[in-house]
Parts: C-alpha cells; sequence; structure tokens
C-alpha cells in the first residue's frame, strides 16, 4: 500500500506539467535556430533558381516527351533530409537535414505556379506572394511550437539529455559543453538534474564535430549584429529606414489605387496601406517612448518590422516582386539590428 502511494507522490509533479512534456515532447532550445536556417534556405534557393534559370534561358531538362522539373529534386533532397533525420540520435545532424530539407523544400516551392493554374503556368503573376505566404505561415506556425518562453526545468534537462546523446557517443566539444551546462543552469533543481550533471563530468573531451553551417552563420549574424550596435548611430538609422519605409508602403498603394491598376487585386492595395500605415503608428511610438523607456521603444520598432515582414511585404509582392526583394532585405537587416539592440538592454539587466 505504502508503496502504491509513493508511486502516485513520485508521478503527481509529471502530471502537473504541461501536456506535450507528458507526451514526450520537450522543445529543442535550438529548434528557433534551425527553423530559421530552414526557410533561409528554402528563400535563397528560389531566389536562385530563378535567377539561374533566366539567365540560362528556362532550360528543358529531358527530352523525347519528358521534362524533369526542379520539383522532383525537391522532392528527392526532402526525402533526403527526412532520413537523415531520422537515421540519427542526438542534435548533431539536425542542421544538415534542416539545410537539406530547405533546399528540397526551396525547389518544391518554386514551382507551386504550376499546380494552382489550369494551364500549369509557373511564370503566373501572383507565384512570389504564394511563396512568400506560405513560408510566413509555417514560420508562424514554427513560432507558436516554440512559445514565448525559453525552455526550463525539466524540459531544460530533456535538451542538455539530448546534447548528451551526441556526448555519449563522440564526446563533447567546448561549445557543445557549453551549451550542456547552460541548459542545466536552466533546469535548476529539476528531478535528475544532478545526476545529469555527474555524466556531463564523465564524458570525454574531443573538439572533433559535424560542421554545423546554419549555427555558423547563426553566430556570424549575432556577432555582427552586436558590433552594428555599438555604434551608437546605427540604431537611430535603422529606426529612420523602418519610418521611411512605412510611409513609402502607404505611399505605394495609393498610388496604385488612384491610378486604377487593372492587374492589382483591391485586397493587395487596401493590405498596404493598413499595414504600412500600423508600421508607421508602431515606429512612431516606439520613438515617442525611446528617449524615456528604451526597451518598451524598441518592442515598438520591432512590432513595426514584424507587421511589414508578415503583411506588407506579401502584398508587395503581388505588387511588384523586385521592390519586394529589396523591402524584404531592409526588413530583415533592420530586424536584426533591433533584436541586437534588445539583446543587449536584457544583458545589461541581468548583470545588474
Amino acid at each position: 500500500m505504502s508503496s502504491s502511494r509513493d508511486g502516485e507522490a513520485a508521478g503527481a509533479p509529471v502530471r502537473r506539467r504541461p501536456r506535450l512534456l507528458r507526451w514526450g515532447l520537450p522543445r529543442d532550445a535550438a529548434a528557433g535556430q534551425h527553423v530559421a536556417g530552414f526557410f533561409v534556405a528554402t528563400v535563397v534557393t528560389v531566389l536562385l533558381t530563378r535567377g539561374l534559370l533566366a539567365a540560362a534561358g528556362y532550360p528543358q531538362v529531358g527530352g523525347n516527351g519528358l521534362h524533369i522539373a526542379h520539383v522532383l529534386w525537391g522532392g528527392v533532397l526532402m526525402a533526403l533530409a527526412f532520413v537523415l533525420l531520422l537515421s540519427f540520435a542526438g542534435p548533431v545532424v539536425r542542421p544538415l537535414g534542416a539545410l537539406v530539407g530547405g533546399v528540397g523544400f526551396g525547389l518544391f516551392v518554386d514551382e507551386i505556379g504550376k499546380f494552382v493554374t489550369s494551364d500549369s503556368n509557373y511564370f503566373y503573376e501572383p507565384t512570389a506572394a504564394l511563396i512568400y505566404g506560405v513560408v510566413v505561415a509555417l514560420l508562424l506556425v514554427g513560432e507558436a511550437l516554440q512559445g514565448r518562453t525559453a525552455p526550463r526545468g525539466p524540459e531544460a534537462l530533456a535538451g542538455a539529455v539530448d546534447h548528451l546523446v551526441a556526448g555519449v557517443a563522440g564526446g563533447l566539444s567546448p561549445r557543445a559543453r557549453d551549451a550542456v551546462r547552460g541548459l542545466l543552469a536552466d533546469a535548476g533543481d529539476a528531478p535528475g538534474a544532478d545526476e545529469v550533471r555527474a555524466l556531463v563530468a564523465e564524458v570525454e573531451d574531443d573538439a572533433d564535430e559535424l560542421p554545423d553551417p546554419i549555427g555558423a552563420v547563426a553566430r556570424w549574424v549575432v556577432a555582427a549584429s552586436r558590433r552594428v550596435v555599438r555604434r551608437g548611430w546605427a540604431p537611430w538609422v535603422a529606426v529612420t529606414v523602418l519610418t521611411v519605409t512605412g510611409l513609402l508602403t502607404v505611399g505605394r498603394g495609393l498610388l496604385a489605387w488612384v491610378g486604377g491598376r487593372d492587374d492589382v487585386p483591391a485586397w493587395v492595395v487596401l493590405g498596404m496601406v493598413v499595414s504600412g500605415l500600423v508600421s508607421f503608428a508602431c515606429s512612431v511610438l516606439g520613438l515617442a517612448r525611446v528617449r524615456s523607456d528604451a526597451r518598451t521603444g524598441y518592442e515598438w520598432f520591432r512590432r513595426s518590422v514584424l507587421i511589414s515582414l508578415l503583411v506588407t511585404q506579401i502584398c508587395l509582392f503581388r505588387l511588384d516582386q523586385w521592390a519586394a526583394v529589396v523591402g524584404l532585405a531592409l526588413d530583415l537587416v533592420v530586424l536584426a539590428v533591433v533584436a541586437a539592440e534588445l539583446t543587449v538592454m536584457q544583458a545589461g539587466d541581468r548583470r545588474r
């Protein structure tokens, strides 16, 4: 009888955990980086594919009535990514799987025009907006799955154990050991944390590891953004660009409306004007608050650029694809600078 009560007491904390954890689905602390890498690879692949095909005169691969469309190569690469991710334990293969899968998905989604038109039209005009909309929707799904809080307690401990799967097999590099220790710090006194700390001490050092291109690029972007932020004028230039971009978006939308362009749906014009005005309003609110409360001001700047990325750019891709590519690049640069500034502020708060 007592053993039964002991078992119930031991299981009580587990029953109070979120359902996903009870199902054995802890979040990967590096998932945001991997998902971002997947979609960056997707977008770059689409742009390179379109550019190379245009430069080569849109050649036909095949002959005698056969055409090997690049959507097939995309499917092969996505399947290869699945095989890699299903074949190895631990986190080491995930960046490679994300990169291969992203390239495959880029080749796949680039031909979306053929599958939404009755005449299989690769050059269907709204294709760029459709691709961008698909990417944004999937990014939002990934963001929803990750939530707004980092893994803590048992979930962070699960991440540390996940890293140790690779460490037990082949040792831990200094970078991987630092990642495990950071997760253990977030785990706190979760049940089993002391045993995992003891295991970390027993795992051998080994600097040899599989290259992680996504992690390397992410670290470079973070370092570059922080260097830019240290220059006092850089955040203000970013905010100025964001404000001017919002005004230009509203102007383009109004010009399309006044010009009565028949090839532009009304929802595109309305979306550009409304999202441009909201983005501009967020920038103004940020400028009004940034001197008295820098963190709140930059949070408003972040909202402004996210509105532009999630709404305005979809409409702009429908109106003018090349202008949208430039706008997208500017938004991503501004978002990186604003995010770096917020990170610096958070680090300063932690040191106080």
